[in-house]
């Protein structure tokens, strides 16, 4: 069902895209849109983790540089069944994790600096658990070209703005649709888009809470290791792109109640919830 979801969510983002498309240029438009969907998914597929890591500063890491974060990943990653991921450490205060690559044989797992100094030995497996849970589902691929695509959506979005606002479209029907149609496109997309990428990585993060604690033997681990990173993090700001904020266990961006309504992660408090009801068999 969750597969059947997601499925359903990243074909409403394309169709958006090809919408916009059609709109801003009609037959022509759609094409192009298609075009740009094909070009930024292929750079996403192929480039996305190495992008995202250069991007924090993140450092690849040894058994010998971080045994004990080392061996935690090797321990539980063996548990999972899967391949060993690559280790990167990130020099931020903020104690916050990821894990990012484009299927379970490119993995890679990612902490701050912050997350060790603050988490006890079974809260930070429980941390690993879960972004393993994120590489074991294949997570990671889905959320990085919703992500791309919402930004695609975006971006012609604001073209259609420009075009309505400088009157440069054909008057051939073929050419596209009407310039109240583009109006109501370009305001509604962006949010249609950021909707539909918010649903995708909420029902991901409690799949991988899920997948996580199963892989650590003990939700509770989880569960308190999130109390303390939401609590942690609304302290230490990190200078996170919102459009990779949505990869981080815990939201790395800090805001008033607009930005949490529109956060792409669940509420903690339900989080917590949901983990505690695990280890109690509920």
């Amino acid at each position: 069902m969750n597969g059947l979801k997601t499925m359903v969510l990243m074909v409403t983002l394309t169709l958006m895209l090809i919408a916009i498309g059609g709109l801003l240029g009609g037959k022509s438009g759609m094409t192009t849109a298609l075009v740009i969907a094909f070009a930024m998914n292929f750079v996403s597929y192929w480039f996305s983790d190495k992008i995202v890591l250069k991007m924090y500063g993140a450092k690849q890491v040894s058994e010998a540089d971080a045994p004990e974060l080392y061996g935690a990943v090797r321990r539980l990653a063996h548990r999972a069944e899967l391949p060993m991921p690559k280790v990167y450490i990130m020099e931020q205060d903020q104690p916050n994790a990821f894990a990012t690559g484009r299927n379970p044989e490119h993995g890679a797992v990612a902490v701050t600096t912050g997350i060790m100094k603050i988490l006890t030995r079974e809260e930070l497996e429980g941390v690993i658990a879960h972004e393993l849970a994120h590489i074991k589902n294949r997570d990671i691929l889905v959320s990085t070209i919703a992500a791309t695509i919402a930004g695609a959506i975006s971006y012609l979005a604001q073209m259609a703005q420009w075009a309505a606002m400088f009157g440069g479209r054909s008057h051939d029907e073929e050419e596209g649709g009407s310039p109240i149609a583009s109006i109501v496109m370009m305001i509604v997309g962006p949010i249609a888009a950021m909707l539909v990428q918010m649903a995708i990585s909420r029902s991901r993060e409690y799949g991988a809470d899920a997948g996580g604690s199963r892989i650590a033997g003990n939700p509770l681990h989880l569960a308190n290791a999130l109390k303390k990173l939401h609590m942690t993090s609304q302290r230490i700001p990190l200078n996170a792109n919102p459009a990779t904020s949505h990869m981080f266990i815990v939201n790395p961006l800090s805001g008033g109640s607009l930005l949490r309504l529109f956060s792409t992660h669940p509420p903690i408090e339900e989080r917590v919830a949901r983990l505690e009801a695990m280890a109690m068999g509920r």
